[in-house]
């Protein structure tokens, strides 16, 4: 019973329950941002990288190779708290979402790239014989063929992304995490913190499940 009580505090639980959706709704919040952003930096950086004039790409590359080595805490940090040093402040959302957007885009880059080289040359010089633009070529005949091997990964890479929402709690962003800190500081109890990874489990679970079955959809519609 001692343990129940100091893990499963029900009693707890419910009073913590209004603080932690607090949290939750800024988590949500901060993941679509990052996603979103990331996810649009990423298709540019990875056209840059492919069709560029040779000093961007390598620019490109530099990028990649630099925000998939540094961990994302430490590009966080480096925002919020080093940028002020140059005169630019942000809040701890913004410093947040900046901060998962880059590192996302990086992947999103690398994963949108290997999806347009794995289409097959010839749809590019089909287009050409049509008169098609670049840029018309993309986004009609190019992307919409590399989509479906680009959709498994980068929705792997977006459930880690809301995952390491949880770091905004190191720059004291009101994030479930840190919500959940804070009421087992009120209560003097850990069931908060319980609570906190159990509505993470509820978020991300099903988003693992369905990137499974993405994989998996796509994978048989490759081979067909």
């Amino acid at each position: 019973m001692d343990a129940i009580d100091i893990f499963f505090n029900l009693d707890v639980l419910r009073r913590s329950i209004p603080i932690l959706l607090r949290g939750l709704g800024n988590t949500v919040l901060l993941g679509a941002v990052a996603i979103l952003c990331g996810t649009a930096l990423g298709i540019g950086i990875s056209l840059m990288r492919l069709y560029a004039p040779k000093p961007l790409r390598w620019l490109a590359v530099i990028y990649t190779d630099l925000m998939r080595a540094l961990p994302v805490l430490v590009v966080l940090i480096l925002i919020y708290y080093a940028l002020p040093f140059a005169g630019l402040v942000l809040s701890s959302f913004t410093a947040a979402a900046v901060a998962l957007s880059l590192v996302l885009a990086a992947y999103a880059a690398e994963v949108v790239r290997a999806g347009i080289q794995a289409v097959p040359k010839g749809q590019f010089e089909a287009a050409s014989a049509l008169g098609l633009s670049f840029w018309t070529t993309m986004r009609k005949v190019i992307l919409p063929q590399a989509i479906r091997l680009v959709i498994p990964p980068h929705a792997s890479n977006c459930v880690s992304v809301i995952k390491d929402t949880s770091l905004a709690s190191v720059v004291a962003m009101t994030d479930l995490l840190k919500q959940a800190t804070d009421a087992q500081a009120l209560f003097a109890n850990p069931t908060p913190l319980i609570g906190a990874a159990l509505m993470y489990v509820a978020i991300l679970w099903p988003l693992v499940r369905m990137t499974g079955w993405l994989e998996t959809r796509f994978a048989r519609a490759y081979q067909r």
